[in-house]
């Protein structure tokens, strides 16, 4: 019995094993693997979330390590990362974006302004409650803002994702609730803080009633003093 050597110092052999020199796979295997190691995110920011956006391409968490280029244009990007409030103002330009981007494309909200409206949806009569009415979302990364590890995580939750798909059946499974930017119109409302609550009808009653109450003689101290003792 011959002792067999794990690592050799020279250089292997050439084997004849079929297990060895062919490697069997399937198109879409080969074809998911291409897009989840080379996804290219847009340089998309509205508001502080893409600062941790950016802190996540910095030496600490290193994110083109996932083989992830930012693009500059969306003709050249294949993902969309909502890093900020959404403003009605901005959505169709966001839309657009969205459109000229190629496919197949993946977009992941970021920050609770992005999904729900965050601290904006209570009082904001401009803010998108949740990106999802204007564009398909495939990730969603909670937090005010998400840190670098969330945006990381989200990342790695797309890539499994995208390693599931098939081509046949991407018609199928890809989102439909789409609104694209030509037909969809956004329906102008009055404002509500327009400034006037002060005309209204119960404000001049209430006025009335501190103007009365402000025209009375109140009484000094010394009265209600003589008054109690008296």
């Amino acid at each position: 019995m011959t002792n067999s050597i794990i690592n050799p110092i020279e250089h292997p052999e050439v084997t004849q094993q079929f297990s060895e020199n062919i490697i069997l796979t399937t198109l879409d295997d080969l074809y998911n693997w291409a897009k989840m190691s080379s996804l290219y995110p847009l340089m998309f920011g509205t508001a502080c979330c893409f600062m941790e956006f950016m802190s996540a391409y910095a030496s600490r968490f290193d994110m083109e390590r996932y083989g992830m280029i930012p693009r500059a244009t969306p003709r050249q990007a294949d993902l969309l990362i909502t890093a900020g409030t959404i403003t009605m103002k901005y959505a169709p330009n966001l839309v657009r974006i969205y459109e000229q981007m190629p496919e197949p494309k993946y977009v992941i909200a970021m920050g609770a302004c992005t999904i729900t409206g965050g601290m904006f949806s209570v009082d904001s009569p401009t803010t998108v409650r949740g990106v999802d009415k204007l564009i398909p979302v495939d990730v969603y990364v909670p937090g005010c803002p998400p840190r670098p590890e969330a945006v990381i995580d989200a990342i790695i939750k797309l890539r499994k994702k995208i390693a599931n798909e098939s081509i046949q059946e991407r018609h199928i499974t890809q989102q439909t609730h789409r609104y694209y930017s030509i037909p969809h119109r956004m329906k102008v409302v009055p404002a509500v803080n327009d400034g006037m609550y002060l005309a209204s009808l119960s404000e001049q009653v209430s006025s009335q009633k501190i103007e009365r109450v402000s025209g009375l003689e109140l009484p000094t101290l010394e009265a209600i003093a003589n008054a109690q003792n008296g």
